[in-house]
């Protein structure tokens, strides 16, 4: 609204402004593509560097989009584990800008539980959507950040709940193999080492 103020003279209430970023006429897909397009040396060291987290938004109100009593794992002892809010997927542009780390938003899906899909509590342009789980959501933006950026390796920086199977393998076969991960593994991640070398020779 800043922008649109300072930049073209337009002026607009909030409400006004909201309701038409909330069009489902917008070519979104399209917008998003030009936009990225626009950032200027987007790589680093000749690879994209993106970040792949989700996020809660905590909200007071109660006819808002999204809105359900999503866990959060990070709630201190006085906060609710479940309080009402939005679970975003997002994906964001790693970049150094003016000598520190930025993240520029690039992609995000709103993730809705399969129990609140199931029973009818949201609608996306008067439908019941599909259940996605966040892996999904993921593979399904990935695809179109890689398409804007023709040849160009993709490093998928994430936590360990996303880095896994669940998430490289459906990566490597919709993305490619120019596709990288760099995550903590899990806990529960089983490692095998390499047997000593005369067992190598044993089994040869």
């Amino acid at each position: 609204m800043r922008c649109l103020l300072t930049l073209f003279g337009l002026s607009l209430s909030q409400r006004r402004f909201y309701i038409f970023m909330a069009s489902s006429k917008l070519p979104w897909p399209h917008l998003w593509a030009m936009l990225w397009s626009l950032i200027p040396n987007p790589t680093t060291k000749g690879r994209l560097l993106l970040a792949l987290d989700d996020y809660i938004n905590p909200k007071t109100g109660k006819n808002i989009f999204g809105c359900a009593p999503f866990f959060d794992h990070a709630a201190k002892i006085n906060q609710s584990k479940y309080p009402w809010s939005q679970n975003v997927v997002s994906i964001g542009l790693l970049k150094m800008v003016k000598g520190c780390w930025a993240c520029l938003p690039l992609a995000f899906c709103f993730y809705h539980m399969k129990k609140t899909i199931v029973a009818q509590k949201v609608r996306i342009d008067g439908k019941i959507p599909l259940f996605q789980t966040k892996f999904e959501q993921a593979i399904e933006m990935l695809p179109e950040i890689s398409a804007a950026f023709p040849g160009t390796p993709l490093l998928i920086v994430t936590d360990s709940w996303f880095g896994n199977d669940g998430l490289f393998k459906p990566m490597r076969k919709t993305v490619g193999q120019h596709c990288h991960m760099l995550s903590r593994l899990r806990v529960n991640t089983i490692l095998f080492a390499l047997p000593p070398e005369h067992q190598k020779h044993q089994l040869g």
